[in-house]
């Protein structure tokens, strides 16, 4: 019996409204450019260019009560959840392209409701520098892009938690942070009481990817959806200056490869966010290719072949 081809949709998302430096907006176009529509269609996948999706432009204001550009904010996760849930209405894999990290409250409320609605499981593998867990009561900012967590989570303006039609969008149990290491004062305390799972970098250190790796991908079946949400200051600005908010500290380009691999010999992904690839901090668009390379991983390249759900070694 033949395997069906996956049918991959990208998805553009122009936007740095949630973001505390203008760049962000070009990180769609710069991932093309590094050839993704390509290099995923050369792993055997059907991948369809859906463009950009529109929204408001970045007013570049001022907070107004604790939050900046919440109106544009709205607006573009309005869209992002829509193409991202009829995406996966179709049976499709949304590939988000943004943009900044505010977007992910629209794409993981869409797959949160597109959970629930097929009776799946949902495992969220949140890989970021940042915890981004900021409320209004705790940001040091009002960029919003250090609070998508939180408001999927059900802390936040209702505009947002309220998107996929369920607050919270999801339980603590549902997201697995990987690669934390810039969590604010304050932030803290709200991580620790929400009880989600996080896998910082002390962690990773002392235990390695691979051990870490298994624990955040533990316990899926086939009645598991996987959404992986990628910020690109997940890794080291080594491999990858081109974010807007680097850390340094973050995996080397071997350890962000044998976690992509990881998440692909699940057999399970079924939707993706890249996120904060900020084109205007880069060098030749390094950073981008960098994260192409790894997204393949993501969906399967390996050196050597192997069977989906079997680990090497």
């Amino acid at each position: 019996m033949s395997i069906p081809t996956r049918i991959v949709d990208l998805i553009g998302a122009p936007t740095d409204v949630g973001a505390a430096h203008r760049g962000a907006s070009m990180g769609p176009e710069s991932m093309r450019v590094a050839g993704i529509h390509t290099n995923l269609a050369a792993l055997g996948l059907r991948v369809h260019d859906n463009g950009n999706l529109a929204g408001p432009p970045n007013p570049w204001l001022p907070p107004v009560d604790g939050y900046r550009h919440l109106a544009e904010v709205v607006a573009w996760n309005e869209a992002v959840h829509e193409a991202v849930y009829g995406s996966l209405q179709t049976g499709h894999i949304p590939i988000l392209l943004g943009g900044d990290h505010c977007l992910a409250i629209g794409s993981i409320s869409a797959v949160a409701r597109h959970a629930r609605e097929s009776g799946k499981k949902l495992r969220v593998i949140w890989l970021d520098a940042h915890a981004d867990f900021n409320t209004l009561r705790t940001t040091p900012t009002g960029n919003i892009h250090g609070m998508p967590v939180a408001i999927l989570r059900g802390r936040g303006p209702d505009a947002l938690t309220r998107l996929g039609g369920q607050t919270p969008a999801v339980g603590p149990d549902v997201v697995h942070q990987v690669g934390i290491r810039s969590v604010d004062a304050d932030e803290k305390k709200l991580v620790h009481a929400d009880g989600m799972r996080v896998f910082d970098m002390r962690q990773i250190d002392e235990f390695g990817m691979r051990k870490t790796m298994r624990k955040a991908l533990a316990d899926l079946d086939d009645d598991t959806h996987l959404h992986v949400s990628f910020d690109v200051d997940f890794l080291d600005p080594e491999i990858a200056p081109g974010v807007g908010t680097t850390v340094r500290g973050g995996p080397t380009y071997r350890e962000a490869q044998l976690c992509m691999e990881m998440i692909a010999d699940t057999g399970r992904l079924g939707s993706l966010d890249v996120m904060e690839l900020n084109p205007a901090c880069d060098q030749a668009n390094r950073t981008a290719e960098v994260a192409t390379d790894l997204i393949e991983s993501m969906f399967g390249k390996s050196t050597l072949l192997r069977l989906k759900g079997t680990p090497a070694g």
